[in-house]
């Protein structure tokens, strides 16, 4: 599943006028391509950094999906969570403020946070 995200970026005017540059000669298709390869590169420059920090810390990677059903299997087995992701992660709408709160005891996402603004509110993310 390829999730992606909208960002909005500002440029001054003379980085984007030597992107558009580029984009004209054909070094890339439009200025997303560039972003995109920029981006890109500099992801692959920090790589063994990036991939240091997910280990050390236990980072998952990827979309991480809760619902109720696994967070009363969680909470059945008097456990509570540290949820640590790069990528994605979704709180399912089914889960309340007081389910949240019993289960998950932190949250740190480097990416994208899907949830009802109640939930994130009680996790502070």
């Amino acid at each position: 599943m390829a999730e992606t995200e909208k960002i909005t970026i500002n440029m001054n005017v003379v980085d984007l006028g030597k992107a558009d540059l580029l984009v004209e000669q054909g070094f890339y298709s439009n200025r997303t391509d560039f972003i995109k390869t920029a981006i890109r590169n500099q992801l692959s420059i920090h790589a063994n950094v990036v991939d240091n920090i997910i280990t050390d810390k236990s980072y998952l990677i990827g979309v991480s999906l809760y619902n109720r059903e696994r967070l009363e299997k969680v909470m059945e087995q008097n456990k509570i969570l540290d949820i640590k992701v790069v990528g994605m992660v979704v709180i399912a709408d089914d889960i309340d403020e007081e389910l949240a709160i019993k289960t998950i005891k932190s949250l740190k996402v480097f990416g994208v946070l899907k949830a009802t603004p109640e939930i994130k509110k009680v996790l502070k993310q």
